[in-house]
Order: structure tokens, then sequence, then C-alpha cells
């Protein structure tokens, strides 16, 4: 695409969510849960990354960028289970989730 000109809207736009978080505790080992384990699970889904960010002493965001929106859409039932799971296992809860395309990025 020649520079200066505008992709429209939905068309091959990398698309990404973002969940908010709270736990009731922070350790190294509820670390090395969300790396070990639910990183890979969301990557097996269909996402092209993920990060988890802490924003607080008992708070996180998780950002997980796809392809598009077609991917991310096709792997939404899988990611419920996977936050399902892990408000079972883990001493947490989701506060709120969203998503979108990337309209910018660097």
């Amino acid at each position: 695409m020649p520079h200066g000109q505008l992709r429209p809207r939905g068309k091959n736009m990398a698309y990404a969510t973002v969940s908010t978080w709270k736990t009731t505790e922070w350790t190294d080992e509820l670390e090395a849960i969300a790396r070990d384990k639910f990183v890979p699970l969301i990557l097996s889904v269909g996402a092209t990354g993920v990060q988890m960010v802490r924003t607080g002493d008992h708070s996180f965001s998780v950002v997980t960028h796809y392809a598009d929106e077609a991917a991310a859409m096709a792997a939404q039932e899988k990611i419920t289970a996977i936050r399902a799971t892990a408000t079972e296992e883990l001493p947490m809860s989701m506060d709120s989730a969203c998503g979108g395309e990337v309209f910018a990025s660097g």
C-alpha cells in the first residue's frame, strides 16, 4: 500500500483484545503459571501474540493479538473457556474485556 493511503476498515487489519483482571495475591508462582500455562494456551487457539501486563499490586491486563478480526472471533469460545479455567484455578477475577481493529502500532 503506498505511503499516505488509508486501508479500508476491516480489510486484513490486525485485531487485539484487552482484558483486565484483579487478583487477591501476587506471587512468583502465579506469574510462572501465567507464563508457562496460560500464554501457551492463548497462543494455541490462534493468537499471534499475548502480553500480560502488571498494572498494580493486584491487577493486570492481558493484551492478545490476532492476525485479523475473523481469527479473533474464531478463538473467542476457546478464550472464554481459558478465562473460566483461570478464575477457577487461581485467585483472580476478570473485570472487563474489549477488542478492536489495530489502527496504529510500532
